[in-house]
């Protein structure tokens, strides 16, 4: 598990840095940020965003448990930082860290939502919120079981967070289960992995060679049957049954010169022609699929 620690010399400078800012007032602060927003002074934005890196630091701190390098939880706040700071208008009279808290906290969850696991976690609203506070909250009812919980306790948590149950007992599931390779061994003394345990839902051989086969078959009923037609039967049937990408009526009916109500009446007749001629050489052609059911 990665370290949840600023191990780095440059990383433990960082922090000192940060924390060295002095702290700003709310009238330079206000000044700061109408500054960039009118301006683009980055001098400006510099001065703003480095004066609260000590917030993003503090916010990053509380989600190490989470086994992620407390170095990365802070470069995603600062990702954050910056998305506050080009969305802030000071002209709200709201102080700079409260709005920017919102954005350092949502890019933090954020990341560790996508690298706490290889398997997506969380993509709902009430996923994230089942995330971020189950631990907590079964801690809050002494309930430290394996992911098993009881009704009482599930119902509970379910109204505390506004969820439903199942969501509940899903994600105690999900948060008691660790990632497994499937490449890891069933046993130390076995060479077999878990990945020999899949099923294969391919087809076996002898399916393939068989739809292979009545593929051919088929191939060559149509074919045989499509010599009834005439060249515009053919055409239409062609381009209106016969190919991914059906032409319109409309379409057809300006390349042949006609009506598409016309094309609409030779493809009616067409298939009908087709449907007698499958008919004496394998039977009834719905039944195999031969001829769609218009």
């Amino acid at each position: 598990m990665a370290s949840s620690t600023l191990s780095e010399p440059a990383d433990r400078s960082f922090v000192r840095s940060a924390m060295k800012k002095p702290m700003l007032s709310q009238e330079h602060e206000q000044d700061l940020a109408i500054r960039w927003r009118d301006e683009q002074d980055e001098a400006a934005l510099h001065e703003l965003t480095g004066a609260y890196m000590r917030l993003v630091i503090s916010m990053a701190s509380k989600f190490r448990h989470y086994g992620l390098p407390l170095a990365d939880l802070v470069q995603e706040g600062s990702v954050g930082l910056m998305q506050a700071a080009a969305r802030f208008d000071p002209d709200r009279q709201v102080r700079f860290s409260t709005y920017a808290s919102w954005w350092i906290r949502s890019s933090i969850q954020d990341y560790v939502l996508r690298n706490w696991s290889i398997v997506r976690t969380g993509t709902t609203a009430a996923q994230k919120s089942l995330f971020f506070n189950l631990k907590r909250l079964r801690a809050k009812i002494d309930d430290t079981g394996d992911g098993v919980m009881s009704v009482e306790n599930r119902n509970w948590i379910a109204t505390h967070l506004g969820v439903p149950e199942r969501d509940v007992e899903a994600m105690a599931s999900r948060l008691s289960a660790s990632d497994r390779s499937l490449n890891a061994p069933l046993a130390t003394d076995s060479e077999a992995q878990w990945q020999d345990l899949l099923e294969d839902e391919t087809a076996v051989t002898e399916e393939r060679v068989m739809e292979s086969r009545d593929g051919e078959r088929r191939k060559q009923w149509i074919a045989e049957a499509l010599k009834t037609l005439n060249e515009r039967e053919n055409l239409i049937i062609r381009e209106r049954r016969l190919t991914d990408t059906t032409v319109t009526l409309e379409v057809l009916g300006k390349r042949l010169g006609i009506s598409k109500e016309r094309v609409r009446q030779i493809e009616h007749q067409a298939l009908g022609k087709l449907r007698k001629a499958l008919v004496s050489i394998v039977g009834d052609p719905e039944d195999t699929g031969l001829i769609p059911v218009s």
